[in-house]
């Protein structure tokens, strides 16, 4: 299939690769080319920019998490009855697993044959950013590198500067975006803020827009997209062989908001009905409700807001405790703990599934990529399985579990974490489900029997 794309990537985080990509986005959408986004690795909040503030689909694309296979699958789908797509890297271009360029934006760019745009920081140099961009070039002879995007140049410097870069390298300028005071996103955990926190971002988004459509060469661009590689048609997932069509009760609120699009929607591609509930707001879980998927989030930040809705706390406890399978990631881990310490330290009273307080632990205790081997049969894999994951968080546990050794790649650093039980996943590593579809279907399958069956009496199972 054909399927028109660019991917956005810089020399290092902090370039405003976010900036030029939010920028482009807004300005294709509104000439009506129909864009879809994607975001390489792991992280969440920048899909949720482009979904839910800018009106524009995005999903990720995280060759460690999911697999080439399923990079290349989800490419094709996400791509699919859209016009154009626009794929923003990660980190810098060559920055992967450790040291190394694996599942770096250069090896999606590689393994999914898309053309790619590096987004250089332009403020106080000139021809060295040619030097900077040719040891780009250069560094791979496949570099996938057809275009360059100057950002926080001068109008006055900018046809100089795009003469000599294209003089030195032979890539395409592409145009720039001008210094934009006040047209900056925020950080805090990982990458940006989410969209609902960020004041007059629709107001910022029209700003970089006009920009965009003012000093970037869209049609320049358009063009390099068209030298995608075709995709491969994806193909249709068969649904599980259940008993019953298990309804799967998924947090999502300011609290709990951190989950993968393409992985929920190989739950329900397996059979599985996805039905969204708060645990800020509602007061019981969702009627018929056969299973819990409890994401990441910042439960941190409305720990007193959780604590108040107690009927939800108790739900969520009996229904856990009772045998309903639950997968309960980072934020949704937390949630399940006896108390949770806000932001000032006050703890406050949770769900009291996981016998222990959580709290923060003042620096970033874990953070990237890791496989997990479980010790011991549970919800996702027979004991010896494997399954790619990732961490991210400052917030400590008096019992993180040990059910499964986590090994960084390409280190010794080890160590052991999460609760794997018959009916439980809880820890804060994330998994993305396309990455181990085994591991979804088996949380399907065991909602559907719980569903189907009398439920069982699992009080005590953490005494």
């Amino acid at each position: 299939m054909r399927a028109p794309r660019l991917l956005l990537s810089a020399p290092a985080s902090g370039c405003g690769k976010t900036t030029v990509t939010c920028a482009l986005l807004q300005a294709l959408a509104d000439r009506g080319a129909d864009p879809v986004s994607f975001k390489s690795g792991p992280d969440y909040i920048d899909p949720m920019f482009h979904t839910a503030v800018m009106g524009v689909p995005a999903r990720n694309l995280d060759l460690f998490l999911m697999g080439e296979g399923a990079v290349r699958r989800a490419l094709a789908a996400g791509c699919a009855g859209h016009g154009v797509a626009v794929l923003e890297g990660a980190m810098g271009y060559y920055d992967g697993v450790a040291l190394s360029s694996r599942a770096s934006a250069w090896d999606l760019a590689r393994r999914t044959g898309t053309p790619a745009v590096l987004v250089v920081d332009g403020r106080g140099a000139a021809r060295s950013l040619a030097a900077v961009v040719k040891g780009f070039q250069t560094l791979e002879r496949a570099s996938m590198l057809r275009g360059v995007i100057f950002n926080r140049v001068s109008p006055m410097l900018y046809p100089r500067l795009k003469d000599c870069v294209e003089a030195e390298t032979g890539l395409k300028v592409c145009g720039f975006l001008p210094n934009l005071p006040g047209c900056t996103l925020e950080s805090r955990h990982l990458g940006l803020v989410t969209a609902a926190e960020v004041a007059n971002l629709r107001e910022t988004l029209a700003t970089l827009a006009r920009a965009a459509a003012e000093y970037l060469d869209l049609e320049g661009l358009l063009a390099l997209a068209e030298g995608a590689e075709d995709l491969p048609e994806p193909e249709e997932r068969r649904a599980l062989d259940l008993p019953v069509r298990p309804r799967i009760g998924v947090a999502r609120d300011r609290a709990f908001c951190f989950y993968y699009a393409d992985a929920l929607a190989l739950l329900e591609e397996l059979g599985a009905e996805l039905v969204e509930f708060s645990p800020l707001s509602a007061e019981r879980l969702p009627p018929g409700c056969a299973g819990l998927y409890l994401g990441g989030g910042y439960p941190e930040l409305y720990a007193r807001e959780l604590a108040r809705n107690g009927a939800m706390c108790r739900a969520v406890r009996e229904a856990v405790l009772g045998g309903m399978p639950t997968v309960a990631e980072c934020g949704g881990f937390l949630y399940l703990h006896r108390t949770l310490a806000d932001g000032e330290g006050e703890e406050h009273p949770l769900a009291d599934v996981i016998p222990a307080r959580a709290w923060n632990g003042g620096k970033l205790r874990r953070f990237g990529y890791v496989t997990l081997t479980a010790q011991k049969e549970g919800l996702l894999c027979g004991a010896g399985e494997s399954l790619p994951a990732h961490e991210f968080h400052y917030w400590e546990s008096g019992a993180p579990g040990g059910d499964f050794y986590a090994q960084k790649p390409q280190s010794s650093r080890s160590w052991t974490c999460a609760w794997h039980m018959d009916t439980l996943y809880a820890g804060f590593p994330h998994v993305h489900f396309c990455g181990c579809p085994d591991a979804a279907a088996r949380f399907v399958s065991a909602c559907a029997r719980y569903a189907g069956e009398k439920r069982s009496e699992y009080h005590g199972m953490f005494a």
